[in-house]
């Protein structure tokens, strides 16, 4: 496994797992409210996750941009690389 597929899965568990889901329930592009009820505090949490896995700091301001699982891994790319 890559380096990219390895942080492409990590990623994938981080956010299934503060959204409660099964892994294999997270849809790239489905929007993070609207299909999967999350609130603020659970996008704060997936914030907090990747900033405490990947010893990155991302702004709070990129929270707007991660909406589905599709735009974090775009969020952390540019920020932790990947």
């Amino acid at each position: 496994m890559t380096a990219v597929n390895r942080q492409f899965e990590e990623l994938r568990e981080i956010v299934a797992e503060v959204l409660e889901i099964d892994t294999d329930e997270l849809i790239e592009t489905a929007d993070f409210v609207e299909v999967y009820d999350a609130d603020s505090l659970r996008a704060i949490e997936i914030l907090a996750r990747i900033e405490k896995k990947y010893k990155v700091e991302i702004p709070q301001s990129e929270l707007a941009e991660m909406r589905n699982f599709k735009q974090v891994v775009e969020v952390v790319t540019r920020y932790a690389g990947g």
